[in-house]
């Protein structure tokens, strides 16, 4: 692709994401009770710095719901201002994280749990696009639209996924979204066509966004406050924002920079909270339509960003009479990229337990939230794999040349596996000389140590020797910062290589400890 293609294809994409920006922005500030230039702002600035200096060019950032249901509480209590110094020490604590590169424990986040993620989300763009098909009553009651305006509105949006569609089969000159926003936008103004419009929602003409310091008291008691809510805040927006990350790396199968990240979602909502904006992180649905409409660099962010600022300030008026139903065609086409279809195929042919986290997390993402739900399934499946580790330690035994019994270990040693690792001794039946060779083992913890304490002490009280032979260089480290904890002699042996043979002053200083 030529220099002139690529910049006009990144400024059509930045065009067709602002465009989708603007409601999002809008009902998100509704959920917070802020007003809809505090969302509105918010996805501007934090998606212009993100855009500028974040780990992933092409990803889209802005205001968005998982952190909206956390801000209502405070500001319902507390009030807006509140709300703004949180948002300022919620950036403070993500920059401190992407200064500890904090962002590389995202790897730790299995692909089931990624899978539940991507679908949990897809079934949470799609319920919050229903609420565009309510329209308020005589009493101001919002209820599902009925008759003529209901069939309008799915033929509208039926339309622009079909106008989405057909474009990303014919050409990738202009951003396929775009042009179904564009012709829907037409046909709803030639035909006078009465359906939701952008306007119905809030009017969004409005200034620059002003430089001011949260008015509240600098005190411990204010901190007390809004400590709490900065890093339920900092934790969602880190943990959606690289989830994010690493979709989009893996659709565009280009790498990002996690710490980068974060310290720029960091920064981004420092400054946000000092220009009267609600915050926020990566947005799963704006980056998709951005990848898929062809962004690829930091242009189509950046872009986005200053079209959504001129929106603002100049094009409200012609913002406002976008109908709803072309941006919900666009979002429910983000639902469809979004969802691992292959998940249905799959889930008979992966194991119980991967399956189990995949569904789990995507209910959890659909009830309660996107951190709340990687969290859980990042835990449920570290148990599973700590169960599973700990029925993989067995032991191979021999009589050798001079009477010793010497048993082969292999497997981990740690928490979950010390009762396994008992079982497989027999302190009154074994012979007076015993080996155990962690040749083809590790010892994983501090429990694993003490185990092996243990055990010493039960061949001594059966007046028996014990050695320990081929310990490796991370369990002597783990030998070394047990200190007094974990007392052992290592000695080199000519034939094993390490053995620690157990004295009474080493068993008498670990039951001291």
């Amino acid at each position: 692709m030529s220099f002139v293609s690529r910049y006009k294809t990144e400024i059509l994409c930045g065009l067709t994401v602002a465009l989708a920006l603007v409601p999002e922005a809008v009902a998100f500030a509704f959920v917070a009770h802020v007003h809809p230039l505090v969302g509105l702002y918010a996805a501007f600035i934090v998606g212009l710095i993100t855009a500028l200096i974040g780990g992933r060019p092409g990803m889209i950032s802005g205001a968005t719901g998982a952190l909206a249901v956390v801000m209502v509480s405070l500001v319902v209590t507390h009030g807006v201002e509140y709300l703004f110094a949180a948002v300022v020490l919620m950036g403070i604590i993500q920059i401190a994280a992407g200064a500890l590169h904090l962002g590389k424990f995202i790897r730790l986040v299995p692909h089931p749990v990624m899978l539940g993620f991507v679908n949990g989300l897809a079934i949470v763009i799609f319920l919050a696009q229903l609420g565009q098909f309510k329209v308020p009553n005589d009493e101001g009651v919002k209820v599902w639209m009925q008759g003529m305006q209901l069939y309008t509105m799915l033929g509208l949006v039926g339309l622009t996924m079909l106008i989405i569609f057909g474009m990303s089969k014919v050409t990738k000159a202009v951003p396929a979204p775009l042009v179904g926003i564009a012709a829907v936008t037409g046909l709803v103004i030639a035909f006078d066509l009465d359906v939701p419009r952008v306007g119905d929602l809030a009017q969004i003409m409005g200034g620059l966004p002003q430089f001011s310091i949260p008015d509240v008291d600098l005190n411990l008691k204010t901190l007390e406050i809004i400590l709490p809510y900065s890093i339920i805040l900092a934790a969602i927006g880190l943990i959606e924002s690289l989830l994010t990350l690493n979709l989009v790396a893996e659709i565009t199968d280009t790498k990002g920079g996690a710490s980068k990240e974060c310290f720029a979602q960091g920064v981004a909502n420092t400054v946000t909270g000092f220009f009267g904006g609600m915050g926020g992180c990566a947005m799963i649905g704006q980056s998709m339509i951005n990848v898929s409409s062809g962004g690829r660099t930091r242009l189509s962010g950046i872009s986005a960003a200053l079209f959504l600022l001129s929106f603002i300030l100049f094009a409200a008026p012609w913002i406002e009479v976008i109908p709803l139903a072309a941006l919900v065609g666009v979002m429910f086409m983000v639902v469809i990229g979004t969802f691992a279809w292959s998940s249905f195929r799959i889930i008979h042919k992966i194991p119980l337990t991967d399956a189990f986290v995949l569904v789990l997390v995507s209910g959890v993402t659909v009830y309660s939230d996107l951190a709340v739900a990687v969290v859980v399934g990042v835990i449920v499946s570290a148990l599973v794999y700590a169960w599973k580790s700990s029925q993989r330690i067995f032991a191979r035994e021999e009589i050798d040349a001079n009477g010793s019994k010497i048993y082969h270990l292999s497997g981990p040693l740690f928490f979950g596996s010390i009762s396994s690792f008992n079982e497989l001794f027999d302190p009154k039946q074994d012979p007076d000389d015993v080996v155990i060779d962690f040749l083809e083992s590790r010892v994983w913890d501090h429990s694993g140590l003490q185990a092996i304490d243990a055990l010493a002490d039960k061949y001594e009280s059966a007046g028996k020797k014990l050695h320990i032979r081929h310990l490796s260089e991370d369990c002597k480290v783990l030998l070394k910062k047990a200190g007094k904890l974990v007392e052992v002699s290592v000695i080199e042996d000519p034939e094993y290589g390490v053995a620690v043979d157990y004295s009474e002053e080493m068993r008498a200083a670990a039951k001291q400890s």
